[in-house]
């Protein structure tokens, strides 16, 4: 391989690897995030050891470490929202308990458990990866947890998820911005105002989503604000929208009147 050529491959693997878009959230942003996962996981933590010993506590609560990024730096996503969280967590120990009980191999067990976990949480609507940590957790987590049964479900894993729940709403409660979960983000007439202005309907939303045919980690909210944010950035509106009527030949900087002339 030559010289070039190498280079040229090393690009490419470096292309691949490095993200495609820069982190753009703040200083702020990033810092508060952090903050909230230390808290939440020292809570979590400190619940967890007083149920079971040292390694079932540490391997519990690393399924709990995975949720912390979810809630406290992606605090709107569809993966973060309160149901994904308290569904799959629940349902993938109930999944991994069972097949700690009924399946004598721990590497097929742990395997199935954390398949079966993926399959019925899409299933559910309740999609939350740390899940699968904590399916795998209920049949690898050593002799403590075996001992606890289903109880485990109950003990710590839902009373981690409250717990873990409660610090993302009370932490993320002081910046409009992070609210959890987004219904708290701002007032209800801001949101009716938003989906007046929308240029984009629930239905078309939906078929888009459909074609995609694999699970997008944004909530449909937040798709029409980015997109309507991104609209009026570009177009102002014009009297036409204003007063609710059709656009005229004269207005040739609104967005519908650029469509209608691409398409015809």
């Amino acid at each position: 391989m030559t010289t070039d050529r190498r280079k040229l491959a090393l690009k490419r693997i470096f292309s691949l690897l490095w993200p495609s878009d820069a982190n753009r959230a703040s200083h702020g942003e990033k810092w508060i995030s952090a903050f909230g996962g230390f808290i939440g996981i020292l809570a979590v933590l400190w619940i967890s050891h007083g149920v079971l010993d040292l390694q079932g506590a540490t391997m519990v609560v690393g399924s709990m470490g995975a949720s912390a990024v979810l809630l406290f730096a992606v605090p709107h996503g569809a993966l973060s929202q309160p149901w994904p969280v308290f569904g799959g967590h629940l349902i993938s120990a109930f999944v991994g308990v069972s097949c700690a009980q009924h399946i004598a191999d721990p590497m097929l067990a742990g395997a199935l458990a954390v398949g079966l976990s993926i399959g019925a949480m899409y299933y559910l609507h309740c999609l939350h990866p740390p899940g699968g940590a904590t399916a795998l957790v209920a049949v690898l987590g050593g002799e403590a947890v075996q001992e606890l049964g289903y109880t485990f479900i109950f003990s710590p894993v839902l009373e981690n998820v409250l717990i873990i729940l409660a610090m993302a709403v009370v932490l993320n409660l002081p910046f409009r911005q992070r609210r959890f979960p987004p219904g708290l983000a701002r007032p209800a007439e801001v949101k009716e105002a938003m989906g007046e202005k929308a240029l984009i309907a629930h239905s078309d939303l939906v078929y888009a989503l459909s074609q995609l045919d694999s699970f997008i980690d944004v909530s449909e909210e937040d798709l029409i604000r980015i997109y309507t944010l991104a609209v009026h950035h570009t177009h102002d509106p014009v009297r036409c929208h204003l007063e609710g009527e059709v656009c005229g030949d004269e207005h040739t900087d609104c967005l519908c009147r650029q469509l209608s002339c691409a398409e015809g």
